[in-house]
């Protein structure tokens, strides 16, 4: 759910060579639907697993990785933990401090960012083929070297302190934390990735330096690359990259939950113009089989912009919002489907109970055959458009695998799409849309609703 880090662009480094490698990776072709995606499975001479698509048209290899579960289960009182590991990974490794680090990125035109997520620890490289050797050893060297100095330490924690701050003015934030924390307390996936301004004073080097060495392991490790490079020289790469990294781990697992707080409407009342809604109930995990039926009730309901019936009811009819929409949350351990936009006070009980008779209709009714056929053709045609770039390919192989949908999955999207049936439809949305269980959860001062709890101060 947090943005990803990639360190070259996010320090505002300037650099030609950068500028080079974004032009390589939106430059790269782009798939039709006809074109079938070559996708191999490569098992270094050490037994990691990853897979590649090959792609010599031009010189950018792009890497990514994911440890599963990890950074999910940060220490009591020390929340945040695996956050700050991910900002300073590369704040100096191996032999280099983080200036010289920066620099040694910076002059090769290498990006390399890490990530702290709900359900993993996540990793990306890219960089032009020329400088392979050099990524793939700063690579290295930042997830297995890293320094965690004090001062570094201090100066990224400062930063998210300050960003935690800032986020606690933003209405629409406010709103997401005090949903998650009512749908899953005493649970990750309830708590702030980023930890609170009480625990990030408490971490530690030390306690970085165990995150990595209790976290970061081959077995929980899934690994996809595209571009330049062959199946032997990414084996050769793999290995390098992190051959050096424990076997094993005995990281506390994830469990699943349930959603709770399912009909509530909350309500924390702030000195704002308009009010901010959110509101969601339990979904479909990715590897459940009604998704692709979801996904395309899901297009239609709210998630085709313009197009959609929450835009079309709630904005182009009577002028409520300007944008609403809804969207599915596949996790590891549950799944959401949500809704949000925001209103105008005074009309925020109107817009509510619009978004929850669209709701009910959807269960009821189901699709048209015309909103079928052009979810359809919306959701097949613009796919290959998520595959312009030689790291979104990267990215999305790497879910692809993580959600073990099969190698071949990419060129056969498009048959579980066009396979879903109106009686699909209608039983996945008498499953999922119920609106007497919408956990929902407002943050304004909105005229014509009334809250079964009401949260007065902070989130």
């Amino acid at each position: 759910m947090s943005v990803f880090h990639d360190v070259s662009s996010a320090r505002g480094l300037p650099s030609i060579r950068l500028a080079v490698v974004a032009f390589f990776l939106t430059a790269a072709t782009l798939l039709s639907p006809a074109q079938a995606m070559d996708i191999k499975r490569v098992v270094s001479p050490g037994g990691i697993e990853a897979w590649l698509v090959e792609d010599h048209k031009v010189p950018v290899l792009a890497l990514e990785w994911v440890f599963e579960g990890a950074g999910g289960t940060d220490p009591k009182g020390k929340e945040g933990l695996a956050n700050i590991a991910s900002t300073m990974l590369d704040e100096g490794a191996g032999p280099y401090d983080s200036q010289t680090f920066q620099a040694r990125l910076q002059d090769k035109a290498i990006a390399l960012g890490f990530e702290s997520g709900r359900d993993g620890f996540s990793g990306s490289m890219r960089t032009l083929a020329d400088n392979r050797d050099e990524a793939l050893e700063l690579t290295r060297l930042a997830l297995t070297e890293p320094h965690f100095a004090p001062e570094a330490l201090d100066r990224m924690r400062a930063s998210v302190m300050a960003s935690l701050r800032r986020d606690l003015a933003d209405p629409n934030y406010v709103a997401r934390r005090q949903f998650y924390a009512t749908a899953f307390p005493d649970h990750p996936y309830g708590g702030e990735n980023r930890g609170s301004l009480e625990s990030l004073p408490a971490i530690t080097p030390d306690d970085l330096r165990a995150f990595v060495k209790g976290q970061f392991g081959r077995d929980r490790l899934v690994v996809a690359a595209t571009g330049d490079i062959s199946p032997e020289d990414l084996g050769k790469a793999l290995d390098k990259v992190f051959g050096g990294l424990p076997a094993k781990t005995e990281a506390k697992p994830i469990p699943d939950v349930t959603m709770a707080g399912l009909g509530q409407t909350i309500l924390l009342p702030r000195p704002t113009a308009q009010t901010v809604m959110l509101m969601g109930q339990p979904g479909v995990k990715r590897d459940d089989p009604d998704w692709y039926a979801a996904t395309v009730m899901n297009y239609v309901l709210g998630g085709g912009g313009f197009g959609s019936r929450l835009m079309e009811e709630v904005r182009e009819k009577r002028g409520l919002s300007y944008g609403v929409y809804s969207y599915l949350i596949p996790m590891d351990h549950t799944a959401l489907v949500m809704a949000g936009g925001s209103t105008v006070n005074a009309k925020a009980g109107q817009a509510l109970d619009i978004i929850r008779q669209e709701w009910a209709r959807m269960a009821k009714d189901g699709l048209t055959d015309q909103e079928m056929a052009d979810a359809k053709t919306y959701l097949t045609g613009s796919f290959p458009l998520q595959l312009g770039s030689t790291q979104a390919i990267a990215r999305i192989l790497l879910q692809v695998k993580r959600d073990k949908l099969g190698i071949d999955y990419l060129n056969q999207r498009d048959r579980y799409i066009n396979a879903v049936s109106q009686e699909d439809i209608k039983r996945v949305a008498r499953r999922l849309l119920d609106p007497a269980k919408l956990l929902t959860v407002l943050v304004g001062k909105p005229e014509g609703v009334t809250p079964t709890r009401t949260i007065e101060g902070g989130s």
